[in-house]
């Protein structure tokens, strides 16, 4: 019997974003800085835009290298075996792990090299109610 899971707006779980929202804002905004991140969502048919765009909020606005893929980093299926009939989706899973892969090496291989990590300025906020 399949467990039927009620999810409204098509966006990520509260549980979830209740996570990422305690752990991003919780820094100070520097210790994610220039880290790689990738987001992956799943669904049965709508709501994976919106749902893959709020998760890379997170990491846009902590200075984080999104890595792509051909396509948004999406898998569309109800259970795990419609899922794994998604060509398309499987296919961009595959090339968002090679990028990732290459990514990972590419920062290596440039560490090793002696290119330094960009240095960032202290954020500053600004309120434009004065």
């Amino acid at each position: 019997m399949m467990k039927k899971v009620l999810l409204i707006n098509g966006s990520p779980n509260g549980r979830l974003t209740s996570f990422l929202d305690r752990l991003f804002f919780s820094t100070d905004g520097t210790k994610f800085r220039g880290m790689l991140a990738a987001s992956v969502v799943s669904c049965r048919r709508g709501g994976a835009t919106a749902a893959f765009e709020r998760l890379n909020q997170y990491f846009l606005m902590t200075n984080m290298h999104v890595v792509s893929s051909q396509y948004w980093n999406q898998i569309h299926g109800f259970i795990a075996e419609e899922a794994k009939q998604d060509e398309e989706g499987l296919q961009t899973m595959r090339t968002l792990g090679a990028n990732m892969a290459y990514l990972l090496k590419a920062g290596e291989a440039a560490e090793n090299a002696g290119l330094t990590k960009p240095e960032y300025e202290d954020v500053t906020f600004t309120n434009f109610i004065r």
